[in-house]
C-alpha cells in the first residue's frame, strides 16, 4: 500500500514540475520578442504622455514662443513668467482668492461623499434583492449614462430653481449624488460578494443597515475609491455658471477661466491650464495607490 502511494506521490511530483517546467518555456520570450514589446509600449505610452508633455512645456514658454507658429513642442526659453503673472492677476480678483478654493473644497468634498453614500446605498438593493422594477431601475441608471452633462444642464436648472435652492452650495451638489457611472460601478463590484456573507450576517441578526455599512461598503472600496475618481474629474470641470450667480460662492474653476478672458494673457491661460490639470492628475495617482492596494488585499470569490 505505501509503495502505490510513493508511486502516485513521485507521479504526480514528476507532473507538478513538468507543469512548471512548460509554463517557464512557455513564459519565456526570445530577446527580440521582448525587445519588440518594449518599443511598442514605449511608444503607446510616449502618444499617451504626449499631452501632458505640451502642456507642461507650454506653462513654462515665453510669450514669443507661444504664439509661435508653427508651435513647437518643447520650450527652448523655459521661464516662471507665467506664474507670476497668474499669481499677479489672482490678487486682483474681486473676492480673497482664498474664498474660491474653499468655495472649491466645500463642492468637491460633500458631492464626492455624498455621491458615494448615495450609489452604495442603491447598488446594494439593486445587486443583492429581487423586488418588482429592479431591471427596469437598472436600465434607468444605464439609459443615464448616454447623455452628456451639458445636455441635462437645462433640466438641472428647472429642478433646482424648482426647489428654491438657486444661487446656493446645494443648486451644485445635488445634481451629482445621482451620477449613474458610479452606480454602475458600484452595483457590478457589489455583485461580487458572496451571497453566503450577507446570510451569515443576517443569521447572526445584522440588520440591512448594518450589512450596507459594515460589509458592502468595506468590501467594495475598489469601486468607490474609483468612482471618487471619476466624481472629481466631473466636479473639478464644472463652474457653476447656470446655478450661482454671487462671487462669493463660485469655485476656483470658474475664477480661473474669468481671468483668461481677455486678449493677451495666454501666458496665463498656459499657466491655469497646468494647475488645472495637475490636480486631477495628483488625485488619481494618490487614489490609484489605494485602489492596487486593495484590489489585491481584499479580492474575494465563492
Amino acid at each position: 500500500m505505501k509503495s502505490i502511494k510513493s508511486f502516485f506521490a513521485k507521479k504526480n511530483f514528476k507532473n507538478f514540475k513538468n507543469m512548471l517546467k512548460g509554463r517557464q518555456n512557455h513564459l519565456n520570450r526570445s530577446i527580440a520578442g521582448n525587445s519588440l514589446l518594449f518599443v511598442i509600449m514605449a511608444v503607446c505610452g510616449l502618444f499617451m504622455a504626449m499631452p501632458l508633455i505640451m502642456l507642461t512645456n507650454n506653462a513654462l514658454k515665453p510669450l514669443d514662443e507661444l504664439y509661435q507658429y508653427p508651435p513647437n513642442i518643447f520650450v527652448r526659453n523655459p521661464t516662471l513668467t507665467n506664474f507670476t503673472d497668474l499669481f499677479s492677476l489672482v490678487n486682483l480678483s474681486w473676492v480673497p482668492f482664498s474664498r474660491y478654493i474653499v468655495n472649491t473644497i466645500i463642492i468637491t468634498g460633500i458631492s464626492i461623499a455624498g455621491h458615494i453614500l448615495c450609489a452604495s446605498l442603491a447598488a446594494y438593493p439593486l445587486a443583492k434583492h429581487k423586488f418588482r422594477g429592479r431591471d427596469f431601475l437598472f436600465g434607468l441608471v444605464i439609459m443615464s449614462m448616454m447623455f452628456s452633462s451639458q445636455v441635462t444642464q437645462v433640466s438641472n436648472y428647472m429642478v433646482i430653481s424648482a426647489l428654491g435652492l438657486s444661487n446656493t452650495y446645494p443648486a451644485v451638489i445635488l445634481p451629482t449624488f445621482a451620477y449613474g457611472v458610479g452606480l454602475y460601478l458600484l452595483k457590478q463590484f457589489t455583485e461580487q460578494i458572496p451571497d453566503s456573507m450577507i446570510e451569515s450576517a443576517r443569521i447572526d441578526g445584522a440588520s440591512e443597515w448594518y450589512i450596507s455599512f459594515h460589509i458592502i461598503m468595506p468590501n467594495i472600496k475598489p469601486a468607490w475609491l474609483t468612482s471618487a475618481i471619476f466624481q472629481f474629474q466631473v466636479i473639478w470641470s464644472n463652474t457653476g455658471r447656470l446655478l450661482l450667480r454671487d462671487e462669493e460662492l463660485k469655485p476656483m474653476q470658474y475664477a480661473l477661466t474669468q481671468i483668461t478672458a481677455s486678449v493677451g494673457r495666454e501666458g496665463a491661460a498656459a499657466a491655469i491650464a497646468f494647475v488645472m490639470a495637475l490636480i486631477p492628475i495628483t488625485f488619481f495617482l494618490v487614489c490609484q495607490s489605494h485602489i492596487m492596494e486593495t484590489m489585491i488585499s481584499s479580492g474575494i470569490k465563492e
